[in-house]
């Protein structure tokens, strides 16, 4: 996509941060290419656009394993099945790849600090996580969450993460933390991020069509932080012709995931979205002291808390196969 199809915003920035969700097509499992794309999308949204911050999809990196409901994705020992998972995770990288640093290097350039969704290569190199990757324009990748739980048919692609990327991170005046998808249901992990004095949380989702506009609402108004909500979209002109199951897949539809953008103000306000099946950039201005404000009657984990009756612990440990 060229960059006259992406939206201009349309609020001021006086006094304001901008944020950037980029609803975008990735080139499916196709890293170097979507690598590109990726970098191309992120000047737009800091040159064009004026962000300050942006975010990408759930596996952006170089896309969702969406053929699993589609085609009988548990067959066991189903030759076809095998060969998908064979492309996907010859579509993955790994966390420390030249992907990733060419993408902080942009980062750099654009002071631009940017949330990655990519396909993380296990330490066997056969194996994939769901991860998210935190990059700061100055001090680069800070943090690489592996998706907790895999949800459903996921975990027939997906390996199980770790607490270890469970980490909220200071940028520009705010605490910044992120979760992948379904994880932005679990309690405990949003609680893990409140405790940490997140003010803008990133939650990242393949598409979720219904599902997303009601979590993000419920994020900003239970941590009375700025949630800002990230989907891709793709359609079945985007499945290469190499891809072992596209036949069956394009069988089903041909709209597989339709973005579902949003961004909402800690008061539960809906600034933007959502928007659906179309590549575009979603701004957003965030306001600091609105944050301040709507935590006069609630903070979650400051005095609205009771740590002295619940405690919550997170192993941030890294788990790895050996030690």
């Amino acid at each position: 996509a060229t960059a006259s199809q992406y939206a201009d915003p349309q609020s001021t920035r006086e006094g304001k941060v901008r944020v950037a969700a980029i609803q975008s097509a990735p080139v499916f499992l196709d890293a170097e290419a979507t690598t590109d794309k990726a970098i191309e999308l992120m000047r737009h949204a800091a040159t064009s656009g004026g962000a300050e911050l942006c975010a990408f999809g759930e596996t952006y990196l170089s896309g969702y394993p969406l053929w699993l409901s589609a085609t009988g994705g548990a067959k066991f020992n189903d030759p076809e099945q095998k060969a998908a998972y064979a492309a996907y995770v010859r579509g993955s990288i790994r966390a420390d790849g030249p992907e990733l640093a060419a993408i902080a290097e942009a980062a750099q350039e654009l002071g631009l600090f940017t949330y990655m969704g990519f396909i993380e290569q296990a330490t066997t190199g056969t194996s994939v996580y769901a991860s998210l990757a935190a990059i700061h324009p100055d001090d680069g990748i800070l943090s690489i969450h592996r998706k907790l739980r895999p949800t459903y048919e996921e975990r027939l692609v997906w390996a199980q993460g770790d607490g270890h990327g469970l980490q909220v991170h200071d940028w520009n005046g705010y605490r910044v933390g992120g979760l992948n998808c379904w994880e932005n249901w679990m309690p405990l992990a949003r609680y893990s991020m409140y405790a940490q004095g997140e003010q803008l949380h990133v939650a990242t989702w393949p598409a979720s069509p219904g599902i997303t506009k009601d979590i993000t609402r419920f994020i900003a108004r239970e941590g009375r932080v700025y949630c800002l909500s990230v989907g891709s979209v793709l359609t079945a002109a985007d499945i290469p012709t190499s891809f072992p199951l596209r036949d069956q897949l394009l069988a089903t539809g041909e709209q597989f995931l339709t973005g579902e953008s949003m961004i909402v103000a800690p008061d539960g306000e809906t600034l933007v979205g959502p928007v659906k099946n179309t590549e575009t950039i979603v701004y957003g201005d965030l306001d600091a002291d609105l944050i301040l404000r709507e935590r006069q009657n609630f903070d979650p984990a400051g005095h609205y808390s009771r740590p002295d009756v619940f405690r919550v612990m997170v192993n941030k440990a890294r788990q790895e196969p050996i030690e």
